[in-house]
C-alpha cells in the first residue's frame, strides 16, 4: 500500500495514484523554512498523520486526502 504526498495533485490523479495526500511545495513538501521550527514541526506532524491515516482508509477509487491549511 502506498500513500503519494505531492503538491502537484493533478499529476499524481493522471498517473493513476490512489491515495493522495497534498504537500506544501516542491522544494519543501512537508515544510516552510520560512516559518518558525515549531509551525514547521506541526504541518509535518499534521501531514504524516493525514498519510497514516490514508493507509488505514478503504477506497475503491483514487482519493485526495484533505488536509487543513
Amino acid at each position: 500500500m502506498v500513500v503519494h504526498m505531492c503538491n502537484l495533485t493533478p499529476v499524481s490523479l493522471t498517473v493513476g495514484a490512489n491515495r493522495i495526500v497534498p504537500t506544501i511545495s516542491i522544494p519543501y513538501p512537508l515544510g516552510d523554512p520560512a516559518t518558525p521550527k515549531e509551525e514547521q514541526w506541526k504541518l509535518r506532524l499534521h501531514r504524516v498523520g493525514v498519510a497514516i491515516d490514508a493507509m488505514h482508509t478503504d477506497i475503491t477509487e483514487q482519493t485526495v486526502f484533505k488536509v487543513r491549511i
